[in-house]
């Protein structure tokens, strides 16, 4: 089970118990409502749908491909929807000092759950290291926050944005290998 391919599924799992946080147990709309612009026309089971449904796409193939590239097209989902959004509900809930709908999950199943599959995806050779975990990160914020700022058109970006960096990645590891 801490295998990088195992560990991967439990990404669905736990967005869906965050979600059942944010939305079933508390409000999480009516809190970001509070705070920010009303940017999301979307439903949220729609967005819950969306997402959960790219992260499960994103998962096949690499169950099927098993390369490094895949395994950071996933990673970048984790951690757009999943590492990113904790640190958004912990920050936030400090910053306005009003908890925020999804910080519970985000510290009890999102870090840990991801340091596990972070771990797993550095001790197999999916991703080289901190370095690579950063850039991870960053993507990830940026994708995240312009998400907040514009609302749900940046999905089919960051869609589009996952299929050119797998694509490019593949080949350059591909390249690395006839080098060698």
């Amino acid at each position: 089970m801490n295998k990088f391919r195992n560990l991967i599924v439990l990404g669905p799992l736990v967005y869906l118990i965050h979600h059942f946080e944010e939305h079933i147990i508390f409000n999480f709309r009516e809190w970001r409502l509070s705070y920010f612009a009303d940017n999301n026309t979307l439903s949220t089971e729609e967005v819950l749908i969306r997402i959960a449904v790219v992260l499960l796409i994103a998962i096949y193939i690499h169950l099927i491909k098993q390369n490094r590239a895949s395994a950071h097209v996933v990673l970048f989902f984790l951690m757009t929807t999943q590492v990113v959004n904790a640190c958004f509900h912990i920050f936030f809930s400090f910053y306005f000092q009003d908890f925020s709908p999804g910080a519970i999950t985000g510290v009890l199943l999102y870090l840990p759950i991801n340091y596990l599959i972070l771990s797993a995806a550095i001790k197999e050779g999916h991703i080289g290291g901190i370095k690579e975990i950063i850039y991870l990160f960053v993507i990830g914020l940026t994708t995240f926050t312009i998400f907040e700022l514009i609302g749900p058109v940046v999905m089919q970006a960051a869609v589009l944005f996952a299929t050119v960096y797998y694509l490019a990645l593949s080949s350059y590891d591909k390249n690395q290998i006839s080098k060698t």
